[in-house]
């Protein structure tokens, strides 16, 4: 497994809430978990490891972020579907995807969630005007985050 994957996850899990991280990847697993002196990383062949209990974990839901801010009737957060960076362009020389008072359409691209050297782009769900922006290229994302408030359009 590539050291930089490795230093990636262990990122990754320093900046989250998350407690472990386990990926396998073709024979090869790694396990990542923090405890209270660290994080600490387990490399084992994965057909050495047990397989795991099934519904353990809960899943987190969109509304654990968006839930915990009110927002008005009229105005739909975009949240953040994954953990990772937030980049409002596709590369520094080019303009956003959108600004402040952007009018976007079902579908257009907000912005781009960069995870584990995979660039996802964050699409809308709704039709309107983008009235806030909760982030700045390069910040942290969580899942579930707000990234956008886009305001209705509709009466």
């Amino acid at each position: 497994m590539d050291i930089r994957k490795v230093k990636k996850l262990i990122e990754l899990l320093e900046e989250s809430e998350l407690t472990e991280i386990e990926i396998s990847e073709g024979e090869e697993s790694i396990r990542l978990s923090r405890s209270n002196s660290g994080t600490q990383v387990y490399s084992v062949p994965a057909q050495a490891m047990p397989p795991a209990p099934l519904n353990t974990v809960a899943e987190p839901s969109l509304d654990d972020h968006a839930g915990s801010e009110s927002f008005p009737a009229d105005k739909v957060p975009v949240v953040s579907p994954m953990v990772g960076t937030y980049y409002a362009s596709p590369n520094p020389d080019t303009p956003s995807y959108v600004e402040l008072g952007t009018e976007v359409n079902v579908g257009d691209t907000l912005c781009v969630i960069e995870a584990m050297k995979i660039f996802n782009p964050v699409d809308t769900e709704s039709a309107g005007i983008v009235c806030k922006i909760f982030k700045h290229s390069g910040d942290p994302v969580e899942f579930g985050e707000p990234l956008f408030l886009i305001e209705s359009l509709s009466p």
